[in-house]
């Protein structure tokens, strides 16, 4: 990442209080998590999302939540990264994985969506995925509740044990990409993976 540019941080997630602290807004919980390690207020409003400008580790930064529910995520994101003339390559995606286990993490680029439908939609406003992506494991559900009631579902007992540093974990994920690259953060956090 090149010296004086922009980098934004989107965290993927549903807005309202019925989605607080469920699998599919860890990306949300992830850059609150950013926002308060930095002080950072997320009191910005704009193109259907709340978002903060700052500095972290001398990097110019924008902060995002997009607030369309996840399958709109690509409208709040592609327009804020071209207010602020952001390139896509800047662009770090942080959301929730059913293929990682929780607690794992893992950094990939270039990346087909997977079936995320808040990625789909990312990829769909571009007309790229040429953008950096934080994939943040909640698991495969277990028992009847299928896909939907799972990533809509809240935290076992045992992941909410486990959730504070799980978040602060993804949250110096995105520290390591900003900082080393992107490569170097693959090195570090896939090779655990």
């Amino acid at each position: 990442m090149a010296y004086n540019q922009v980098i934004m941080v989107a965290g993927l997630g549903n807005p309202g209080e019925k989605y607080t602290r469920t699998r599919h807004n860890i990306g949300f919980l992830v850059v609150d998590e950013l926002a308060r390690r930095y002080s950072l207020s997320l009191d910005r409003s704009r193109f259907d999302a709340k978002y903060s400008k700052g500095v972290i580790k001398g990097v110019k930064v924008v902060l995002v939540k997009p607030e369309s529910f996840m399958n709109r995520s690509g409208f709040p994101v592609q327009k804020l990264s071209s207010y602020y003339k952001i390139e896509l390559s800047d662009i770090v995606v942080v959301h929730d994985d059913l293929d990682l286990e929780f607690g794992k993490i893992k950094i990939v680029k270039n990346r087909g969506h997977g079936g995320h439908n808040g990625i789909r939609s990312i990829i769909d406003s571009f007309g790229s995925k040429d953008f950096i992506r934080i994939r943040t494991g909640v698991g495969r559900p277990r028992g009847p509740r299928g896909v939907t009631g799972h990533v809509l579902g809240r935290f076992s007992p045992e992941e909410k044990m486990e959730l504070s540093i799980f978040v602060e974990k993804a949250a110096d994920a995105v520290i390591a990409v900003m900082e080393q690259g992107v490569t170097a953060a693959m090195n570090i956090y896939n090779s655990t993976f």
